[in-house]
């Protein structure tokens, strides 16, 4: 830890870069705890630290896992990074997740994962990996070409159908990756079949995460099938392996006691040799004889046991072999049934295939047959409706030039009747302002000649009362001449008389002007009331004529309301013609999108028979050429085989 910060110091001092305290911090405390994880995460690296960076990477270090997620790393700063690791035998776990990588940082993968032999876990999650075809193409030549990684997410980098058909061809030839993370991608349809097919052909991988690819469930139930029977072959060879290594463990734990005890028996013969060869004595001879006869007497007992044993387990072995030849009898008849069943289901399904051909075919036919009627009522109900819009537009139009005529000459009328009546109520208070003009020029005359009456008898009066006044002062002035005077005085009262009568006849004739003048004003009275009475039946007339206009205007605006009725009947006819040329084309609308629906299912449903068939035919196939091969090696595991073999 200490030599790998100390070398990030040492470098950024040469490069003149200035080192980052959170880098620094982070080496620091990796060192402190003594692992072997770096952990740079949620720090902004710079184009500069990363080139320190993988300067320092490419000599030997002691970390197996570097975490670089959510480091901003640009471009050029991942290239140069990336670039570091080509020749690192260290580290074995890299994490770029959430780094924004895009094409470059594609094509430094691919050159990555093609050079480096150590890395076994690579995590791309939120990337745009998926963004650029080409660049995405030349990952996947990469990982084709690695033989070493085991694991690798590619979570969220928007890859597309053509970036999973290039990551299919990858896989086909990569037979090192064990677990692969694709979730929340755009892999769709198309993406999925050409993975399946890929799988068909790839027994390394054991998990394959495909969530939110929009992905038929059938073709994901697929996938899981392919990566459960890849799981079941990876625990039988490793069960195979395990067995395998214990056999020869075994194998070589006999040989090595047989050799013990064959270099044993040697050591205890040489020894026997030497003790006979120091004794000079008969009886050591024959005792040591006796001995080396009693040792070669268990030694050959010793090599009946171990050649027992051998018996034993070559009988073992032959019926192993017996049983391993019956069961693989039992796989071939079992396998061949199995043929015999895939190929009768295989013409089942081609005749059922045949059958969704020609029902699709007629299918079509009758969508093509309800598209033209569909064209045709369509036509039908656009021209209707044309035609209905025409009339209701000529309707309208004659409604609104008929009301238009109608309100023109109620308004003539009702413009005339104004006007006549104005004319009558001006005549009318003319008359009465003349009438009213005289009679009041009447009172003044009445009232002058009333007048002139009173003034005249006062006058009268006053004369009266000064001849009475005069008569008197005569009568007491001149008593004596009252005789020569009485003459005058009678002719004079006489005169006064006469004048009195003439008085009164005046009075007689201004009573009777007065009583005229009253007749008159009666008659004037008479006159006014009878005006009164024309203007009240004028008044009459004229509220009868408006009676009688409005009740003329209130039947016509009932003819203006039934014809409104009538209008709104019709509309409400145009409405229920366009509900139904609207459910008429809902239906047709919704038949077509059932038919279209069916069709889409039919053509999915003969795509994923296909498909079928094809994996299927592959299955047959592997089969077939599984059973060659046990065939193959029974035959080479034969006693044939094993007396063969040493004769060479």
């Amino acid at each position: 830890m200490e030599d790998f910060r100390q070398a990030y110091l040492r470098l950024c001092k040469e490069g003149g870069v200035e080192p980052q305290e959170s880098v620094v911090a982070q080496l620091q405390e990796s060192r402190a705890a003594q692992s072997s994880r770096l952990d740079l995460s949620g720090h902004s690296l710079s184009v500069d630290t990363c080139s320190v960076l993988a300067t320092a990477f490419q000599n030997e270090t002691s970390f197996t896992e570097v975490v670089l997620s959510d480091c901003m790393l640009s471009e050029e700063g991942a290239k140069v990074l990336l670039t570091g690791l080509f020749g690192n035998t260290t580290v074995k776990v890299l994490d770029l997740k959430g780094n924004n990588l895009r094409s470059t940082g594609a094509e430094v993968l691919g050159k990555l994962l093609a050079r480096n032999k150590t890395l076994h876990r690579l995590v791309l999650e939120w990337n745009a990996l998926g963004v650029w075809d080409e660049a995405f193409s030349l990952f996947c030549d990469g990982l084709a070409s690695n033989s070493v990684l085991t694991q690798l997410d590619l979570r969220n980098n928007q890859i597309n159908h053509h970036g999973a058909s290039e990551l299919a061809l990858a896989l086909k030839r990569n037979t090192t990756v064990q677990v692969l993370d694709l979730r929340w991608n755009n892999i769709g349809l198309l993406g999925g079949r050409t993975l399946l097919e890929a799988l068909q052909k790839n027994h390394s991988i054991v998990q394959l995460e495909m969530a939110g690819n929009n992905i038929p469930s059938d073709t994901l139930r697929a996938l899981e099938q392919i990566t459960g029977h890849n799981t079941d072959r990876q625990s039988t060879l490793r069960e195979s392996r395990s067995r395998t290594q214990v056999l020869s463990k075994e194998i070589q734990t006999l040989k090595e006691e047989k050799s013990r005890q064959y270099l044993s028996l040697m050591n205890t013969i040489d020894r026997q040799r030497e003790k006979m060869g120091r004794s000079n004595g008969l009886q050591m001879t024959e005792a040591a004889l006796a001995l080396s006869e009693q040792k070669n007497h268990n030694m050959a007992e010793l090599l009946t046991r171990v050649k027992a044993e051998k018996e034993e387990q070559r009988e073992r072995q032959s019926r192993e072999r017996k049983k391993e030849q019956e069961d693989s009898a039992h796989r071939e008849g079992k396998l061949l049934r199995e043929i015999q069943n895939l190929t009768e289901t295989n013409a089942q399904l081609m005749n059922k295939v045949e059958e969704k051909e020609r029902r699709c075919k007629s299918q079509q036919q009758q969508i093509f047959e309800l598209k033209q009627e569909l064209t045709n009522s369509t036509a039908e109900l656009k021209l209707q409706l044309t035609q209905a819009e025409d009339r209701l537009e000529i309707e309208k139009r004659r409604s609104k030039q008929a009301l238009q005529d109608m309100d023109s000459l109620r308004q003539k009328e009702v413009e005339h009747l104004n006007r006549h009546l104005e004319e009558s109520e001006r005549a009318l208070q003319e008359r009465i302002f003349k009438l009213e003009g005289q009679r009041i020029q009447l009172e003044e005359e009445l009232s002058k000649a009333k007048a002139a009456c009173v003034t005249e008898r006062a006058q009268a009066e006053e004369e009266l009362g000064r001849v009475r006044a005069q008569v008197r002062l005569e009568e007491q002035e001149h008593v004596s001449c009252l005789g020569d005077k009485l003459r005058s005085v009678r002719s004079n009262l006489q005169e006064v008389q006469l004048h009195c009568s003439q008085q009164k006849q005046t009075i007689s004739e201004l009573q009777a002007k007065n009583s005229q003048q009253g007749s008159e004003i009666s008659a004037m009275r008479r006159r006014t009331e009878e005006l009164q009475q024309e203007l009240s039946s004028k008044d009459q007339e004229k509220v009868a004529e408006v009676s009688r206009v409005k009740v003329e205007l209130q039947e016509q605006i009932g003819h203006l309301q039934a014809e409104r009725t009538t209008q709104g009947g019709l509309k409400e006819k145009i409405c229920a013609l366009e509900r139904e040329i609207k459910v008429l084309s809902g239906n047709h609308r919704e038949v077509l999108l059932d038919k279209e629906s069916e069709m889409a299912s039919m053509l999915e449903k003969l795509r994923l028979k296909e498909a079928e068939i094809q994996r299927m035919r592959e299955d047959e196939a592997n089969r077939a050429s599984y059973l060659q091969s046990a065939i193959l090696t029974y035959v080479q595991g034969s006693p044939l085989g094993h007396y063969s073999s040493p004769k060479k």
